[in-house]
């Protein structure tokens, strides 16, 4: 009986974190999505790039030039590289993580919404 009590509590606190991760996630998209169309949509309208072309958000062009985790996105929106301006002066931790985030979801959908 205790088994079963402690089997019951343990999946109804994982299907509570869970659900709160997915909405915290979702937020931070959204986040990510409004920092984008703020301060990279200039420079990488649907995932591409207007300065140089290679330099694209497209999933291809991220693991070819090794961006394609989530750190290695924010190092480069903090600290720039080449024409990549930096962003550490004017987006908070947290904001970075969130537009990081958004770039790498969009590229896994090919930049379609």
């Amino acid at each position: 009986m205790l088994n079963k009590l402690l089997t019951i509590l343990f999946l109804t606190l994982t299907l509570i974190l869970t659900s709160f991760h997915s909405t915290a996630f979702a937020t931070n998209l959204d986040t990510g999505a409004q920092i984008f169309e703020a301060q990279c949509v200039g420079c990488h309208v649907g995932g591409g790039n207007i300065v140089r072309r290679g330099k694209t958000l497209k999933k291809k062009a991220l693991e070819r030039n090794h961006l394609n985790t989530l750190e290695s996105i924010s190092a480069l929106v903090t600290n720039g590289k080449n024409n990549m301006s930096a962003y550490k002066d004017r987006l908070t931790d947290a904001e970075i993580q969130a537009v990081s985030a958004y770039v790498l979801e969009q590229a896994e959908k090919n930049w379609n919404k």
